[in-house]
């Protein structure tokens, strides 16, 4: 394993084990942030309503950061998606006690986004619940690439060139795109073929903090794009 792969967040709470680690905290916790729609998702889609989809996902992640569960995060267990997956599916059928139907999390908000929103807009199907978390996942992580590449470009022309980044290189109004810009066609086609370079590598690395090891990263990009097919 390389040096730079070493340093992902969920490498650094695997290699923490069962002792106390500051620093695998701070990593779970962020990775907890980034994907705590997925999971609030996976539990509507499971049949909960709104309010107790949120304080089921909500005490679920209390849970998660102030207990040892990491003592079951076993590196062959590989994916961070795996283990909160597997985490959750054992929690819900073993941990919510109806009767005591309060507000969870013991006032710890990881999110500040209206989840029941956004669900909602979710596509009417018949999705499982473990496929629209995969989805869900999917969608989280390239807000996460978008984010990054954003901070480290220039914003006029970020804006102007984001929604070309996935899209087939033939659909690009150039010429519109280099007038709005007041540049030339081939400058732009220049800087889509870098962003679109540089947006692979980010995708690369944001895979890589949520499993184990470098030979995982392909195999977990073909999975996550493939919730979204039919």
């Amino acid at each position: 394993m390389d040096n730079a792969f070493a340093a992902t967040r969920w490498t650094v709470v695997l290699t923490a084990g069962q002792r106390s680690s500051p620093q695998a905290g701070r990593a779970l916790e962020e990775l907890c942030r980034t994907y705590w729609y997925p999971l609030y998702a996976y539990v509507r889609r499971r049949g909960y309503e709104s309010h107790e989809a949120e304080d089921l996902t909500q005490e679920f992640f209390a849970r998660l950061l102030a207990k040892n569960y990491l003592a079951n995060a076993a590196r062959e267990k590989g994916k961070f998606r795996s283990f909160l997956l597997a985490s959750l599916k054992h929690f819900l059928a073993n941990e919510w006690d109806r009767a005591h139907a309060q507000k969870r999390g013991g006032g710890q908000t990881l999110v500040s986004l209206d989840a029941e929103t956004r669900y909602q807009h979710e596509s009417v199907d018949e999705a499982s619940a473990d496929k629209l978390l995969d989805r869900a996942w999917a969608v989280a992580l390239l807000d996460q690439v978008l984010a990054r590449l954003e901070a480290e470009s220039d914003p006029k022309q970020f804006t102007a060139l984001k929604p070309f980044l996935t899209v087939d290189k033939e659909t690009i109004p150039y010429a519109e795109v280099a007038g709005a810009l007041g540049t030339t066609e081939g400058a732009v086609k220049v800087v889509v073929h870098r962003l679109r370079k540089r947006y692979r590598v980010l995708l690369r690395e944001e895979i890589a903090h949520t499993v184990a090891s470098p030979a995982e990263i392909d195999e977990e990009i073909r999975h996550l794009f493939a919730a979204f097919g039919p």
